[in-house]
């Protein structure tokens, strides 16, 4: 992972590989931004005027390379377009930022290290240059050929992510840019994790493969973790995690992890759908649908990655993720379409579709977490394709029981710079999940389903409990080019969310 350090050297004489500079969109052409006044000298003030002659335009996503000038240290400067120049007296927006050092980060692959030389008026900024390069620099090379051995051709990797990363303008005896980093640090680690464990295949992650990750991570880390087995749930009646889980020779685990602060006020819960492969069962996906579903258990990644970011940063409040892991395969022991599962609730559903295995699994553990009565659950899944439909790749849903908590998530979101929009729950879909045999279908309307899938879930979610539902089917696996810091494949999409959401809770506000 790139490390980040602070410095107030100057861009121009601070040794490094590359120096990157800010170029905004002005009226008249490209404007070299706040914290590249060096560079911009060294090159007679004209830095400006070159990268127009090279066809620069300071367009968000936009990347200029070329020879440094005399008088600066490193060897290539490299600008990254941070898109229209702000009013007078604006700063650049955090997510410009971020997706700017992302940018970066990335285009400089095989570089050991570079100087960011980005605007950074205050802490805020600090942190968004930071978690962009981390989260732009990264790379998933597990399964590469070359990963893992030694010698000069690993020390000379051109594909290697880079190594350092120096954040100037922003002193390194300064609290509030010292925090800014090491909390940048911190959750852009944890969104990786997540990154790494949705872009593993899943003939190595399978649930008990991911009980076992989580429980090292809750070792490292000082959380205390729970595993239930095959035996133990069916024991204990989770008929939606077994009914899912027993086609596959590989049988579910439900995986409890918590983080305890001893002053905290406050528990949220946290659950995520973890379908380490989703076939459709018996309702088998139709050819070219199978390829990318090794990502279905994005939900329950960014659930372990966001409570271990929340114990990373110490927060003062009470986590507990709520892992519903099994692989949803069609054999002789599969569930079939019109049979009754009878849910850990106690609730009958009959299966209209095993395909729609997330919400099953879901109910499970969102009963589970009920019963310890927290503040608040949100849970998290790649849930429904009309999401997608809905809102696209970038987006994920909202929805919730309580209009002011989907708000707050909403601009949680927004803050952080994920995409979301908020979502309602119709009551008059939730008659479409009649079924004249058991207590409720886990299929109704088609129409709306990505809302109807929500009604489900919110069936089983305890009295009085704050509930909100976040559906990532969109944008937890990007299949196309890398745009700012969001690689191709897992994205760790929700984690930034669920840790901005612990930190305003840590702070008294639940919203």
């Amino acid at each position: 992972m790139t490390a980040l350090t602070l410095s107030t050297s100057s861009a121009a004489t601070l040794r490094a590989d590359a120096v990157v500079v800010g170029v905004a969109k002005g009226p008249k052409g490209p404007v070299v931004a706040p914290g590249g006044e060096a560079v911009d000298n060294a090159f007679d003030g004209k830095l400006a005027t070159v990268l127009e002659t090279l066809g620069a335009s300071g367009g968000e996503g936009e990347v200029t390379k070329l020879p440094a000038a005399a008088g600066i240290k490193a060897p290539v400067v490299l600008a990254v377009g941070l898109g229209d120049l702000p009013a007078d007296g604006d700063g650049f927006a955090e997510e410009a930022l971020r997706r700017a050092a992302g940018v970066a980060a990335r285009t400089l692959t095989g570089t050991k290290k570079a100087a960011f030389a980005l605007p950074v008026p205050d802490a805020e900024s600090v942190a968004a240059v930071g978690e962009g390069v981390v989260l732009g620099a990264y790379a998933f090379t597990a399964y590469r050929g070359t990963a893992g051995k030694s010698g000069k051709g690993a020390k000379n990797d051109k594909s290697a992510p880079l190594a350092e990363a120096t954040i100037l303008g922003a002193k390194p005896r300064d609290k509030a840019s010292k925090a800014a980093v090491e909390r940048a640090q911190a959750v852009a680690a944890e969104v990786n994790r997540a990154r790494d464990l949705v872009n593993m295949p899943s003939n190595d992650l399978n649930p008990k493969a991911f009980a076992a990750h989580t429980q090292a991570a809750a070792k490292e880390f000082g959380l205390k973790v729970e595993v239930l087995d095959e035996k133990a749930l069916l024991k204990g009646g989770f008929g939606g995690l077994m009914g899912v889980g027993q086609g596959s020779d590989n049988p579910p685990r439900l995986v409890r992890v918590a983080y305890t602060h001893p002053k905290a006020a406050k528990t949220l819960a946290l659950v995520g759908k973890g379908i380490t492969y989703d076939s459709g069962g018996i309702s088998l996906k139709p050819a070219g649908h199978n390829e990318t579903m090794k990502c279905d258990m994005a939900g329950a990644a960014a659930v372990l990655a966001a409570v271990v970011a929340v114990a990373r940063l110490g927060l003062e409040v009470n986590v507990t993720g709520w892992l519903a892991l099994a692989e949803n395969m069609p054999s002789g022991n599969a569930t079939r379409p019109g049979d009754v599962l009878r849910m850990y609730s106690g609730k009958t559903v009959e299966v209209l579709n095993t395909d729609a295995e997330g919400r099953l699994v879901l109910a499970d553990a969102l009963t589970r977490a009920s019963e310890e009565n927290p503040d608040a659950i949100v849970d998290v899944a790649t849930l429904t394709g009309a999401m997608v439909l809905a809102l696209g790749n970038r987006t994920f849903g909202v929805m919730a029981n309580d209009d002011a908590f989907r708000t707050s998530l909403y601009e949680i979101a927004e803050e952080v710079g994920e995409q979301a929009w908020p979502m309602p729950l119709p009551a008059d879909l939730r008659k479409s999940m009649d079924s004249p045999v058991a207590d409720m279908a886990n299929m109704g309307e088609r129409m709306g389903g990505g809302l109807v899938a929500g009604l489900f879930l919110q069936e089983f979610v305890g009295e009085g409990i704050t509930w909100a539902h976040l559906d990532i089917a969109g944008p937890a696996f990007h299949e196309s080019a890398p745009y700012g810091y969001t690689p191709k494949g897992g994205t760790g999409s929700a984690v930034r969310t669920l840790v901005r959401l612990a930190e305003r809770t840590a702070a008294g506000d639940l919203g």
